[in-house]
């Protein structure tokens, strides 16, 4: 080869390697993909607090207010060691469930506990679990708001913000 294509290949090769325009990056860390049963009832629970769908081995679609209540009894212990969290509070159970006469108009949680203090992080769990359970059991559509009342008033309806 002559000199003058060894130039010509270093310099190619030298700005292939330096023009492709990736810059290096810290290592972005993902969450736990969703294991288990492929059918179950569908809980949303926090992953370093973000919010995960967890999914509990069941025989049937359980009720919304069945979900609310498996939600309020918080993480298993084998979901606690994988470090799964919740922000909704003790006393959150009981609680009913009503849905509109227009399937797509919405949902109700009425609860005894307060409702306009809780977290928007326990409000968005208990709203995605809702809606998730509901459209399960034939309620209401996945994207349906939901509106949680309780002793205090009623927060504003909110879709899940994960639909």
């Amino acid at each position: 080869m002559t000199r003058r294509a060894l130039l010509a290949g270093g310099l190619l090769l030298t700005l292939l390697a330096t023009g492709c325009g990736v810059r290096p990056s810290e290592v972005i860390r993902g969450r736990q993909a969703v294991s288990g049963p492929s059918q179950g009832t569908g809980l949303y629970l926090l992953a370093q607090g973000e919010l995960v769908l967890v999914l509990r081995p069941a025989t049937a679609d359980a009720a919304p207010a069945d979900a609310l209540a498996l939600l309020a009894a918080g993480p298993q212990e084998n979901e606690r060691a994988q470090g799964l969290t919740s922000a909704v509070p003790a006393g959150f159970d009981p609680v009913t469930v009503t849905s509109e006469a227009d399937r797509s108009a919405g949902l109700r949680v009425r609860t005894t506990i307060a409702a306009r203090s809780l977290s928007s992080t326990a409000a968005d769990q208990i709203i995605c679990t809702t809606a998730d359970a509901a459209a399960q059991f034939g309620l209401a559509e996945n994207s349906a708001p939901v509106t949680i009342v309780g002793s205090d008033g009623a927060r504003p309806p909110r879709p899940c913000p994960l639909s």
